[in-house]
């Protein structure tokens, strides 16, 4: 099968959409796929092009066998209103013109979300090339970005977004969401059941292996054997980092404990100036990480925090990031009610602290940091439930039965 898969972002960007995008891709390839990316030129959180990209209007790369195409794309930090949609918006325009030129022969197309400009710029390829339109559900958005804060529920740029969200529904030929919450909602707004699949997100096993907490970052941060307590992800609005800080305020007494925060997002500059406001030495940021070295930051970790704003909303969601954790061994405090929770919960892996409760977050981390057995097991539980049910490359073979299943539809649907 020729697969062609449309996403603003992709590795060396770390994050959720680019390890998904790279982990299936890779595993489609392996399974002897022909697989395209369609991508813009990395930039994402910073906004800044590595040098090797600046200047030019398209780029193809070979990613461990997957072939990669890039194309221009007016760059923007992952903060501002203004900035990141022309971002948005030119990504979306030059892969519908730019990269035409070159781009190879397809079977089916795949259009990921969590922003809905690239998925339009999907369904705009796949009605050109006559091509069945898969739409990849990661987030609900816009409804994400009125449950942050970040805009009114009647402001135009939401109304807009949910009229191109809601033609995305009807005219995709199949919706592929990440939670069984996610699906239910569509259902609840009139997305026919039957159009809509859930392939959850997964680790790959191979890279997030267990690995002894006595790593080369652990003795470059002079850690020790103090407990580490690390968050890994985007540092944003919807993330309630904040309240993280507010637990290390109260724990700044506990020399045996430190935090560790790693990587981007619109709220790491604020965060970084309240720490320092509050006086606090046992937080530790680093900013952004090559995914590479992602598995080390874990490995460091005895304990990793999983956040996220208390909205409604969010209890749809399942963040990646529990999956690679659990691959990793480690305990989680969860901080995510909903699906998310019942992962954990079921898996025996972690604990599960209502979002922004700063005093339930603090409670749990002593839990755990005061009882090295607890974490052992939990970890080992953890690593064996996702072995069961996560595993990247059997969640790779579902998806392509069901692209299968939309290949034999058109087929009927043409003749």
């Amino acid at each position: 099968m020729r697969i062609l898969y449309v996403s603003p972002y992709f590795p060396p960007e770390p994050g959720a959409p680019a390890a998904r995008v790279s982990e299936l891709a890779r595993a489609w390839q392996r399974a002897g796929h022909e697989v395209t990316v369609l991508t813009g030129m990395p930039n994402h959180p910073t906004g800044v092009i590595p040098p090797d990209y600046q200047g030019r209007i398209r780029v193809e790369e070979d990613f461990h066998g997957v072939r990669v195409l890039r194309t221009w794309i007016y760059a923007a930090a992952n903060r501002g209103k203004v900035r990141r949609s022309l971002a948005y918006g030119s990504f979306a325009l030059s892969a519908l013109t730019l990269a035409q030129v070159g781009l190879p022969q397809a079977d089916v197309l795949i259009a990921t979300s969590p922003q809905f400009l690239s998925a339009a710029a999907g369904y705009g390829i796949a009605a050109l090339r006559r091509l069945p339109f898969v739409f990849e559900v990661r987030d609900l958005w816009p409804e994400s970005i009125v449950a942050v804060g970040a805009l009114p529920a009647d402001h135009a740029v939401v109304r807009g977004l949910t009229l191109v969200e809601e033609h995305l529904y009807r005219v995709a030929d199949e919706i592929v969401v990440v939670t069984q919450r996610f699906r239910e909602r569509l259902v609840e707004r009139g997305v026919p059941a039957e159009k809509i699949e859930i392939i959850r997100n997964g680790v790959d096993l191979g890279r997030f292996t267990p690995a002894s907490r006595d790593t080369p970052l652990r003795a470059r941060l002079g850690f020790g054997e103090r407990v580490v307590v690390a968050y890994v992800g985007t540092h944003g609005m919807a993330h309630g980092l904040s309240a993280v800080l507010d637990v290390a305020s109260g724990l700044r007494a506990r020399d045996d404990i430190r935090f560790l925060f790693v990587g981007e997002g619109a709220e790491r500059a604020s965060l970084e100036a309240r720490a320092r406001q509050l006086g606090l030495t046992n937080v530790t940021f680093l900013g952004a990480l090559s995914r590479d070295l992602i598995p080390e930051v874990y490995a460091t970790a005895d304990i990793c925090l999983v956040p996220l704003r208390k909205a409604e909303l969010f209890q749809t969601v399942i963040p990646s990031k529990i999956f690679e954790i659990l691959g990793m061994a480690r305990p989680i405090v969860i901080s995510v009610d909903g699906e998310a929770r019942s992962i954990i919960e079921e898996a025996r892996a972690g604990i599960f602290a209502p979002p922004e409760d700063v005093p339930a977050m603090t409670e749990s981390i002593v839990d755990l940091a005061s009882d090295p057995a607890k974490r052992g097991r939990m970890g080992e539980d953890g690593r064996a439930y996702v072995i069961r049910s996560f595993d990247r490359d059997t969640l790779a073979r579902e998806y392509v039965d069901l692209l299968e299943r939309v290949l034999r539809r058109a087929d009927r649907a043409r003749r």
